[in-house]
């Protein structure tokens, strides 16, 4: 039996679980009314617990360490100006913490006594973020403004005295800096000076206060995990892998626990051991985890345990519980698959293309059960970022269309994350089409499968994946079936020009800028190559976009509609992407009926 996609798009997912302050309850993201809220479960199996009831999705949700509340996060119709609400869950009161709806506000977790939080917001200026520290009753403007920001920050957490805060800066996706803040005396601490683009990631507190765990490329092409002494500011190699990136590690102060993990070719592996001294860990056993992508690790209390998202391609995610020293995993959460087995899921297979320069691309190919020979529709799926990575998690579109005949080849093209700053370099700025031809190579691999049909091959890809899309449709008209591009960016200039003040510099920094790149960035927009798009193409955007304004949509629906068959469909109350059940299964089923008439 075939299920139609409103069944698959009914398919939920369990995740971002935080530990209750006596580790018997554990909160998480679910989205069972059609967008995440709040819920709490007291064991593993036992019956969940709803806590929010909005028509918004909440973002995250964070237990106090010491007190019976969490604070959640939540904007509104997409817009992404988060703000931070408390939830009493023996009232079931909830206070807006921060009450400032044209600000965003970025979390930055609670101080160990539990009576102050934490976070970063462009409430002074809407192109940077300061630091804020706020006490658990206050509201609004009671905020403490601690330090004034010049970009991109984010906090890493509070010091084990809570005397001073991590403050990260973001300058691109590959380049970022770490400072400690002093909250007493105001004084910033630079940690990781350097030159050229180097990445400093999940910036973690040691169990005394006078060391910072992080991943960096400082030495080497991939990620490592680094200790940087606070007070002399020396750096130390903790763990390396020489061919994966590690990609992020969780330290528990009290019991000097660690967990960190690594991508291996999209999988994620985990290390999990103490701190026996400031440079090495002793690892314990492998935590006992389904074979997929694993992250948000949330320690117990006592830390002895800790919560972990899992998710791979034949099952959503849900969150398991993790004994720290014997790595046996309990599953705490048992999200439904409305009804659809799971054995009929499909995993991929992990798969290396040649492309024009030589390089072998990685990339995930799903293909149906049941495939005739050169008779199989393929999707090319590309994923956004650019400096994303398309991994073996759940994607319940993707099951539908597996389910109905289609195959999906997911690639990994140039500038993806994952395998290196190298790799992740060979698209930036004028080399930003290379990675359209390694789209090109991945079209014609598939035309050497022997279940592909090479006239039914279809681009589909949301935000930077959109320009993907757009991009090898007038790059490489006659390799397509048709094109679904989803919240993507058809004019660089406009793009630019129009994006959210907080996003432009990131933005520039991978894609160039409009005072010396305007030229460039003309000549490889879409609209403006345009005419050479022979397929049909279905367009999607929410109103709100503040990444993509949907001005980029109107534009290309306007100009292609004059020479091929174009629909738009534009969401009043969504922003990037579509977080609500009834739009995506509006936004999905037209995307089928799109692709039956033409493909």
């Amino acid at each position: 039996m075939t299920h139609d996609i409103e069944r698959y798009l009914n398919v939920r997912s369990a995740y971002g679980a935080s530990f209750g302050p006596g580790g018997e309850r554990l909160s998480f993201l679910m989205d069972t009314t059609g967008v995440p809220q709040v819920w709490t479960v007291d064991g593993p199996g036992a019956w969940p617990e709803q806590r929010t009831f909005y028509d918004e999705r909440v973002t995250f949700a964070s237990w106090s360490p010491e007190n019976p509340e969490l604070v959640f996060g939540m904007d509104e119709g997409g817009n992404e100006r988060q703000q931070l609400l408390r939830y009493d869950p023996t009232a079931g009161e909830v206070t807006n913490l921060t009450a400032t709806p044209d600000a965003k506000h970025r979390w930055g977790g609670w101080s160990h006594d539990g009576e102050r939080f934490a976070f970063t917001s462009n409430r002074r200026d809407e192109s940077v973020f300061d630091v804020y520290v706020q006490g658990r009753e206050e509201t609004g403007e009671d905020a403490e403004f601690v330090h004034e920001g010049d970009g991109w920050l984010t906090l890493g957490g509070w010091s084990p005295d809570d005397s001073k805060l991590l403050v990260e800066e973001a300058y691109s996706n590959f380049d970022q800096d770490v400072s400690v803040l002093d909250l007493e005396t105001g004084e910033l601490r630079h940690l990781t000076p350097h030159e050229g683009t180097v990445r400093f990631q999940s910036a973690e507190w040691g169990p005394d206060g006078e060391n910072v765990y992080l991943v960096s490329d400082r030495e080497s092409d991939t990620t490592d995990l680094w200790r940087v002494n606070v007070e002399s500011g020396e750096f130390s190699l903790v763990a390396a892998d020489d061919e994966w990136e590690i990609d992020g590690v969780a330290v528990d102060h009290d019991s000097r626990r660690v967990v960190y993990s690594t991508n291996v070719d999209g999988y994620t592996e985990l290390v999990v051991g103490e701190l026996t001294a400031p440079d090495r860990i002793d690892e314990y056993a492998v935590p006992d985890l389904p074979r997929g992508v694993a992250g948000g690790v949330a320690f117990a209390p006592d830390g002895d345990r800790f919560a972990i998202t899992v998710t791979r391609s034949s099952d959503t995610a849900n969150v398991y519980v993790v004994d720290a020293k014997t790595g046996e995993a309990e599953q705490w959460t048992h999200a439904a698959t409305a009804g659809i087995p799971r054995d009929t899921f499909v995993e991929p297979e992990l798969v290396h293309y040649p492309t024009f320069d030589g390089r072998e691309i990685p990339a995930f190919f799903s293909v149906p059960d049941d495939t005739a020979d050169g008779e199989t529709p393929v999707i090319v799926d590309i994923h956004g970022g650019p400096e994303s990575q398309r991994r073996p998690s759940f994607n319940a579109v993707k099951q539908y269309f597996l389910a109905n005949g289609y195959a999906v080849f997911e690639p990994n093209v140039r500038g993806s994350a994952g395998y290196g700053k190298a790799y992740g370099h060979l698209d930036d700025v004028e080399k930003r089409m290379d990675s359209v031809a390694d789209v090109r190579a991945a079209v014609e691999w598939l035309h050497d499968h022997p279940s592909v049909d090479p006239d039914r091959v279809v681009a589909m890809g949301g935000s930077y994946g959109g320009f993907m899309v757009l991009a090898s449709m007038t790059e490489y008209p006659d390799l397509w079936a048709a094109g679904i591009d989803i919240v993507g960016i058809a004019n660089f200039v406009t793009f630019l020009e129009n994006t959210g003040d907080w996003r432009r510099e990131l933005r520039e920094a991978e894609y160039g800028s409009l005072e010396e790149d305007r030229e460039f960035l003309e000549s490889i927009s879409p609209i403006n190559n345009i005419e050479k798009i022979r397929a049909p193409l279905f367009v999607l955007h929410g109103e709100n976009d503040p990444r993509v304004p949907v001005g980029e949509a109107h534009q290309i629906v306007e100009e292609a509609g004059e020479h091929v068959p174009v629909r738009e469909l534009i969401f009043e109350d969504e922003g990037h992407g579509f977080t609500k059940l009834e739009n995506r299964i509006e936004a999905y089923a037209a995307i089928v009926e799109f692709l039956d008439e033409h493909v």
